[in-house]
């Protein structure tokens, strides 16, 4: 069954290195300029995604004065200062192809996954507050395109529903742990939610969108099966936006990039003794070394034999009680590596 995504030609699965996502969002506050200067950055530091997100603001909710716990206005005037235009959007899709990277956005409404769809996106998000929506999702399902879930808010049993629609339009799926706090507290971050979803869904890409400060919990992340690491990205810290005070910067953002490959790199195995130790093998082991002239036929005793560097010799130092008190085979001067020949 699923247990990977393909995203042209990129492959992401459990044995693929992390698959990181920019999320620029709505930090370009409503600025093409912005947005494309957010895109040539990540690319700069190395990032393979960015993602905005799609409002049609009409088709997306009613008048409101609803205010995010994270900004001072109100969500509806928040988002009509942010949205772009279709063209805006192509644009911004083309000129991210054009560097190589993939193009991502979340569709808040039927109307923007619409839009997205006539542009030709390769794949889609959904965010966290989508999670349970799902008409939504059946809808976007529709699509045949691989599809990335927040599951931020919600918990297993509301995430349930949204996998079977996965399942039903056999559409490959990703699940991203997330707290819907900005920032998140380390304390709320609750990595260990990601081994719930490895357990519940066992078929899912698991991953995790993180708003808590800095990298430390993506890297963790990494260790405990997370191939999709997404974090609010922005080009400057002083610019204005709700989003802005959880994002990172281009160097943070190559930091984030390189730290979760190394540790990739460094999962796995197990613990033996490699081929490729054997040069510090030779100089960090001891070796059984002989503290005095031994004559032939003496006995061998912690008074003439002892263990020393380098582990070079024939007898290695965790023999060393194998030997006392068996006989030299030969004369043996002083500070000399025996070997089995040396003994009867």
């Amino acid at each position: 069954m699923n247990e990977s995504i393909q995203i042209q030609n990129r492959k992401i699965s459990l044995a693929e290195k992390p698959f990181v996502i920019a999320e620029i969002g709505i930090n370009h506050e409503g600025s093409l300029e912005k947005a494309m200067q957010m895109v040539k950055d990540a690319h700069l530091a190395g990032c393979e995604c960015v993602k905005f997100q799609c409002h049609v603001i009409e088709d997306e909710m009613i008048p409101n004065n609803v205010i995010p716990g994270n900004a001072s206005e109100s969500i509806w005037n928040i988002m009509d200062r942010c949205k772009l235009s279709l063209e805006e959007d192509q644009k911004l899709k083309t000129y991210t192809e054009s560097l190589g990277m993939h193009y991502l956005s979340t569709p808040f409404s039927r109307a923007a996954a619409d839009r997205l769809e006539s542009m030709n996106v390769h794949f889609y998000k959904i965010g966290s507050g989508e999670c349970n929506n799902y008409p939504l999702i059946e809808h976007i399902c529709q699509f045949k395109k691989p599809i990335i879930l927040s599951t931020g808010m919600n918990d297993l049993n509301s995430i349930k529903p949204a996998v079977k629609l996965f399942k039903k339009y056999k559409i490959p799926y990703a699940l991203l742990h997330c707290t819907s706090m900005y920032p998140t507290p380390y304390k709320n971050v609750r990595l260990g939610a990601m081994t719930d979803l490895q357990r519940e869904f066992p078929h899912a890409i698991i991953g995790l969108s993180d708003h808590s400060i800095g990298n430390y919990t993506c890297f963790a992340s990494v260790a405990l099966g997370g191939r999709i690491l997404e974090k609010h990205f922005t080009s400057n810290k002083s610019w204005p936006g709700p989003d802005i005070s959880i994002s990172i910067t281009p160097d943070e953002l190559k930091d984030l990039i390189i730290g979760s490959n190394a540790i990739f790199e460094a999962l796995g195995g197990k613990k033996s003794i490699l081929k490729e130790e054997q040069p510090t093998i030779d100089f960090a082991y001891a070796s059984c070394v002989s503290l005095k002239n031994i004559k032939k036929g003496d006995p061998f005793t912690t008074q003439n034999l002892w263990v020393k560097r380098p582990g070079t010799g024939k007898i290695l130092a965790k023999d060393f009680h194998r030997i006392l008190g068996k006989k030299a085979s030969r004369n043996i001067l002083e500070n000399e590596q025996i070997s089995w020949e040396d003994i009867i």
